[in-house]
């Protein structure tokens, strides 16, 4: 091999290096945040999931799965369980449909549109704790406003919501709608702005109406969509602590206590790190096997359209 061709080799692999370098220090900054807040952190809770501490100067004693069986046997725990998947089958669905149809209808060209497209995207920038308090005063059993409301359309006895433990996983659950819904209503935006007009208007010549054309062009269309704002509410489902801690704090009662909370509450109230890092385990287990499901019911429905 000539000199000249192994110096050209020798001065492309140089800038091949050089390229990479500058990448690696790119994403170096967020690659050293994930492994210190994320990476580590979750490692921890895995070897805590089997181990008995407190936080304090006591050292660690392995405890191998008991920690799993305490918390299965935990009447507060399966408590929260089905608190969670209470909070989730009321949220889940609720807030895709109406994402949905927001963003048909902002889809549209009508006048102050932009304002619309605001003002329903604004609760999810908004702060969760002023959400939450606001939405306690509007819900306050004797004199809130949405009371009044129902009270003046002759409802003479309403809902306690917050303060009644058959009602606050509802009143959470509404709040969780109306916040959520804006953001997943630009998601869907933007996949509608991906969709040909000419597919709309082979339907108009097949004489197809505007419900048709939603249902036989529109939803198919968005299922790559749709499947990602399902998981995406799924997994927020399962790890919502916030909204619940801002407006009922876990009560009445145990009545709203998540799994989230539960974990909270384990950890950094009662110092009990190994059973709060098997419910987290826990929590991960279902998160996952609920995703692999809804993975393969995308195939299947992707085969089917």
């Amino acid at each position: 091999m000539s000199k000249e061709k192994t110096k050209g080799l020798t001065s492309s692999r140089k800038r091949a290096i050089r390229a990479n370098l500058t990448g690696y220090a790119f994403i170096m900054p967020n690659l050293i945040g994930y492994t210190v807040f994320v990476f580590i952190p979750v490692i921890f809770s895995f070897v805590m999931s089997v181990m008995s501490w407190d936080g304090s100067t006591r050292p660690m004693e392995f405890v191998g799965l008991q920690n799993f069986v305490d918390i299965f046997g935990d009447r507060v725990f399966r408590g929260s369980l089905v608190h969670t998947l209470s909070y989730a089958l009321m949220t889940v669905l609720p807030t895709l449909v109406l994402a949905l149809l927001l963003a048909v209808l902002l889809n549209s060209k009508i006048k102050g549109v932009a304002i619309f497209r605001t003002a329903f995207y604004f609760p999810y920038i908004a702060s969760i704790v002023a959400v939450g308090a606001v939405w306690n005063m509007l819900f306050q059993p004797d004199f809130g406003p949405v009371n009044e409301f129902l009270k003046f359309i002759g409802i003479t006895n309403p809902p306690r919501w917050v303060v009644d433990k058959d009602w606050a996983m509802v009143a959470v659950s509404l709040v969780s709608i109306w916040k959520y819904m804006g953001y997943y209503m630009i998601v869907y935006l933007a996949a509608l702005q991906g969709i040909s007009n000419s597919l709309y208007e082979a339907a108009g010549i097949d004489g197809a109406n505007g419900w048709q054309k939603l249902v036989y062009v529109t939803i198919p269309m968005l299922t790559p969509t749709t499947f990602f704002v399902m998981i995406m509410l799924t997994i927020q489902c399962f790890k919502v602590f916030d909204l619940v801690y801002v407006m009922t704090g876990g009560g009445p009662g145990n009545a709203t206590k998540t799994l989230v909370n539960f974990i909270y509450e384990k950890a950094f109230t009662t110092w009990e790190f190994g059973p709060a890092s098997a419910a987290a385990i826990i929590l991960f287990v279902i998160v996952l096997i609920i995703t692999l499901i809804q993975f393969r019911g995308e195939k299947k429905w992707s085969k089917d359209l």
